[in-house]
């Protein structure tokens, strides 16, 4: 506690307590006769120190939170009160002042704020995905139970592969070849080729890409070009000419039945992730070469660059 002479021109400090010399690292006599603004520093915000002025200048008493600065520079939030004293006759005479440090107290509040939004973010995310695999589990189909079951156990492992890496990453844009090599790696394949300048996905875009890239793949090494010993797989992908949308093409070179059945559960999943949750378009194409299916993504929910999101 100080208190400070209301008599005298800027308000020196007459009186300084021990506790006050122990919080702010001054001596005594590097305190008495000095207004309390030397606490203040580069951090200190004006708006407190005005709202602090107003209240001397109404001769009325004010509690707020202050950073100060002690002798050797460090900082601590001050909260601080100050109160008007007045004599017998009802003259404004002195001011008495507290300040109790409270820098752990907001500390612990700041924490408790992260740790709040932090549960918040996990509540929405892990509804999220439970949404997905409520979706995958209800619309996946076999009159076969044991198929039924790995079909949905696949799906499911592909999102968790996609949440993987959104882990590595810190929930941030990942590579989009890596959402394409990650399902289709696990086929071991050899007889495919990846090409494609840098892009990064969106943390929103990664969960239905990898669905995505897991249905084309799942087909592929079923029926497609990872199933045959002479079947070729490419993906590439360009940027649109915008330069905001990308397009793909996944593109299968084997030879195909020349009649082909009706579209599977795969494919009409794919259709739906491509066209009502990335906004985008999806056309396959049949030759006597083999199947090429060229999706294209948006600019309203494509990817962007690390080049471009650095200039946001």
């Amino acid at each position: 506690m100080v208190v400070t002479d209301a008599r005298q021109p800027d308000h020196p400090i007459i009186l300084a307590n021990q506790a006050f010399l122990q919080l702010t690292g001054y001596a005594a006599d590097e305190v008495i006769g000095r207004n309390c603004r030397f606490l203040q520093g580069v951090g200190t915000s004006a708006s407190v120190v005005a709202q602090i002025r107003h209240a001397l200048d109404d001769v009325r008493e004010i509690t707020t939170e202050i950073l100060n600065y002690r002798k050797d520079g460090s900082a601590f939030w001050n909260q601080l009160h100050f109160s008007p004293i007045f004599d017998d006759h009802g003259t404004l005479s002195y001011y008495f002042a507290s300040q109790i440090d409270v820098t752990d107290f907001r500390r612990v509040q700041s924490l408790e704020a992260s740790e709040h939004r932090l549960l918040m973010e996990v509540d929405h995310r892990a509804k999220n995905v439970l949404a997905i695999v409520d979706s995958i589990v209800r619309l996946s189909r076999s009159d076969n139970s044991a198929q039924y079951a790995s079909s949905v156990q696949q799906r499911v492992q592909a999102l968790s592969v996609a949440h993987l890496q959104l882990a590595e990453t810190g929930w941030r844009d990942v590579s989009l070849r890596d959402v394409i090599v990650r399902q289709v790696e696990r086929y071991k394949t050899k007889n495919v080729v990846i090409s494609g300048p840098e892009i990064r996905v969106p943390a929103e875009g990664v969960q239905p890409l990898a669905l995505l890239f897991h249905e084309l793949a799942s087909n592929a090494a079923v029926h497609g070009a990872l199933f045959k010993p002479d079947g070729l797989l490419s993906v590439s992908w360009a940027r649109t000419d915008d330069q905001v949308g990308f397009r793909l093409s996944w593109s299968e070179r084997v030879s195909l039945s020349k009649t082909r059945g009706k579209p599977g559960f795969g494919t009409i999943m794919a259709d739906a992730i491509v066209e009502k949750q990335l906004l985008g378009t999806l056309d396959r194409r049949w030759d006597d070469e083999g199947l090429e299916i060229i999706i294209e993504i948006p600019a309203s929910t494509s990817p962007t660059s690390s080049i471009d999101r650095s200039k946001l």
